[in-house]
């Protein structure tokens, strides 16, 4: 794909030359420009063409000599030089693609998340305005403008490419997160989005921000309200942000109802998908269950924490949890059998409500003493 959208953007002269020189041989600023022209060499070219800037700062040709330096200081393997170069020039023209490209490819070269989003849109913007040209009236120049539309759509789609391969590379998550971000905003259904929307969870969880984690998510659900991926970042996000408990209940639902109907996709084992399953549906009984005896709410709580239990069986940090919650539950609606039950599994296993569940056992005891 990356050969082919090179090739596809790389084919030249199907966008009228925006910049022209204006040559007058018979002053000093002419003879250079026209000294610039014909110098074959890239190296000597490129010294001309600095002097050049240096001599002239304000002439009206300066954009000429700029699209003489810019290739030149991408062949020479200077991208920061040739992004100041395009940098230069869109500040002239923000409609020039041609130098948008360019400039994206130079920050692809030096490999800076930040850039490359930045002349990625730069680049789409320039492209969709070409795109959305009208057609002209007169029939000679229809074949040119359909060629630049086509050209300009290829461009566009090597804009999206450019954040997806980006965002493949980057190792920083919140870098890896902008570009994705970047990409979905502009274009929901471009072909990149669906490989990296499955590396949204991993990286929202190493930036640890469940904000954005429900902000993200959410912006996916309204397109796609069974994605599962979003579905468990936007129960889990609400859940560890202890706000708006309807959503965790709700988006919780939703994913029960998802998983329960999933077929396992090729390629995965039985055991493999199974696990899967019963851990996503034993989170999404939690956090409701938890959500619930919060709110004091103990019949559903004990309700979704008995769901939860078995699917959390393989758990070592979320069980003892479920067995603390489902005894406090159940001694709240006055059923000592199961509370002392709960509290005495909770109690064998070493954890944060261990201490707590063995003063339980005691006080139940105590207070009910055919309860064994």
């Amino acid at each position: 794909m990356r050969v082919l959208l090179v090739a596809l953007v790389l084919t030249g002269g199907l966008l009228a030359q925006r910049h022209k020189a204006n040559i007058n041989t018979e002053t000093p600023e002419g003879q250079a420009l026209q000294q610039i022209g014909q110098e074959p060499d890239d190296a000597k070219k490129l010294a001309l063409c600095e002097k050049f800037t240096e001599d002239y700062p304000k002439s009206e040709n300066l954009a000429w000599v700029y699209t003489q330096m810019q290739p030149l200081y991408v062949k020479a393997n200077q991208p920061d030089k040739a992004i100041e170069i395009g940098d230069k020039l869109i500040a002239l023209d923000p409609d020039d693609l041609e130098t948008a490209l360019a400039t994206l490819k130079a920050t692809e070269a030096k490999k800076d998340p930040d850039l490359v989003k930045k002349w990625s849109n730069a680049t789409s913007q320039a492209a969709q305005k070409v795109i959305a040209s009208p057609q002209p009236k007169e029939e000679d120049e229809v074949e040119d403008w359909k060629k630049r539309v086509d050209y300009a759509k290829q461009v566009n789609t090597y804009s999206e490419y450019s954040l997806d391969a980006m965002a493949l590379q980057t190792p920083d998550p919140h870098k890896k997160l902008d570009l994705i971000e970047a990409l979905y905003d502009r274009n929901p259904q471009s072909q990149y989005v669906g490989q990296l929307l499955p590396l949204v969870p991993q990286a929202l969880q190493q930036v640890n921000d469940p904000d954005r984690a429900t902000a993200f998510a959410e912006k996916v659900l309204a397109k796609d309200p069974n994605n599962d991926d979003m579905l468990l970042m936007a129960a889990n996000g609400y859940s560890q942000k202890g706000k708006e408990p309807d959503k965790v209940i709700a988006y919780s639902k939703q994913l029960i109802d998802v998983w329960s109907s999933k077929p396992k996709p090729d390629g995965v084992s039985d055991a493999d998908w199974n696990n899967r399953k019963t851990m996503i549906i034993g989170l999404a009984h939690y956090w409701p269950g938890k959500v619930y005896y919060n709110q004091k709410k103990y019949g559903p709580a004990d309700k979704e924490l008995r769901a939860a239990l078995p699917l959390v069986e393989s758990n070592a940090a979320l069980k003892p949890e479920v067995l603390f919650l489902l005894g406090d539950s159940a001694y709240r609606l006055e059923n000592p059998v199961d509370a002392l039950k709960y509290f005495q599994q909770c109690a064998a296993i070493k954890s944060r409500y261990q201490a707590q569940a063995a003063k339980n056992v005691t006080v139940i005891k105590t207070q009910y003493h055919a309860v064994k």
